[in-house]
């Protein structure tokens, strides 16, 4: 045991080694968490939300490393009377066969796809989720499809949370007339329909395609990307600027005032950093309504273009072989199953996160 001892007037303690083993010990079991921890252990205690980001964890390393995959190519036709129903693992594994047909790729794309080759040979997996009409595979469709639906939504979800967080916070924290100035613009974009000025600006592109491909190297799928993400920033500089409102006159905005920082050190070093948590929900929630668009201007036949495939043209290809005669289901009902379960686990997970970054909850379990 310890013992007490007077020094100076002072209480002094001389702890042997177990005793102060054990107050170590306890100080670890009660050691503090910062946000981010304190989120993420609330986050993996969320089965729900935790579930839906292995699933699109999974499902996006599916997309990203879809060259890679020994499934057949989108793109491969073998013309036929009818499309082909599924045929199960079991029944048809895989055959030999295998294509490398693709549209223009990326270099990291073409690397990826020579590696396949030198890997699985001419081996591809059977029509497991079956063809359509062209002899195409659907499942190979459904991952290169989603590979090009994320990454649309990703870019024009980055596009709009750069856009809209530096305007909001800028708004914001300057206030006054600057803020009731900005904020009105913000309010004559709101009432401009999205979907015509989409339309609008994507038409104007395509007259100027060849002159921004052959002068800026600016293809179409490029403007595609950032038109989507130019107009969803505005729900997203409204929801920034309301946090920086209540910040702007904290105690440490103060003081760093006062030492002389510039507005720019103040806003992204400050100000964002303590708005991240709300940012990070809503830019989860932004994705599948980005998504879910970018479906809708490739069904239209104003977004991605084919030969390429995004679950927008996989919706087009389904619609056009339904029919009173018959209706191939697997054509509708895999592609809408692949896109309505991605859609899903992301709102899930933007749920959980709203919980785990909910400052009222921090240290509850």
């Amino acid at each position: 045991m310890g013992r007490a001892s007077r020094a100076s007037g002072a209480m002094r303690w001389d702890l042997g080694g177990r005793e102060l083993e054990a107050l170590a010990a306890e100080a670890e079991r009660f050691r503090g968490e910062s946000l981010w921890q304190d989120a993420w252990r609330r986050l993996k205690a969320n089965r729900t939300a935790w579930w839906s980001l292995l699933f699109l964890a999974l499902f996006g390393g599916a997309a990203l490393l879809a060259p890679l995959l020994p499934i057949p190519s989108p793109v491969h036709l073998d013309l036929q009377l009818e499309p082909q129903p599924p045929v199960p693992p079991w029944e048809l594994f895989g055959e030999s066969g295998f294509e490398p047909e693709y549209w223009e790729l990326s270099f990291l794309d073409e690397v990826l796809v020579d590696l396949r080759v030198a890997i699985f040979g001419e081996w591809q997996t059977g029509p497991w989720l079956g063809t359509d009409g062209k002899g195409r595979d659907i499942l190979s469709r459904i991952v290169w499809g989603s590979r090009t639906s994320i990454l649309v939504a990703l870019a024009a979800a980055l596009c709009s949370l750069a856009i809209g967080v530096t305007y909001g916070a800028l708004a914001g924290y300057l206030g006054g007339r600057v803020d009731n100035l900005m904020m009105r613009v913000v309010d004559i974009l709101y009432s401009i329909p999205f979907i015509f000025l989409v339309i609008f600006l994507i038409t104007v592109v395509n007259e100027y395609r060849t002159e921004l491909e052959d002068g800026y190297g600016i293809d179409r799928e490029t403007v595609f990307y950032v038109v989507i993400g130019a107009v969803y920033w505005l729900t997203m500089a409204r929801v920034v600027r309301g946090q920086v409102l209540s910040l702007r006159n904290s105690e440490f905005i103060e003081a760093a005032r006062v030492l002389g920082a510039s507005t720019a050190r103040i806003l992204f070093t400050h100000l964002v950093p303590n708005v991240l948590s709300i940012v990070i929900v809503y830019l989860t929630l932004t994705i599948p309504a980005v998504m879910l668009f970018e479906a809708f201007l490739s069904f239209l036949g104003l977004g991605i273009e084919p030969p390429k495939v995004s679950w927008g043209l996989l919706a087009v290809d389904g619609s056009e072989m339904v029919n009173p005669v018959r209706i191939y289901w697997w054509l509708v009902v895999f592609p809408a199953g692949a896109m309505g379960a991605t859609l899903l686990a992301l709102n899930l997970l933007g749920d959980g996160l709203r919980d785990a970054l909910d400052p009222k909850l921090r240290g509850k379990d």
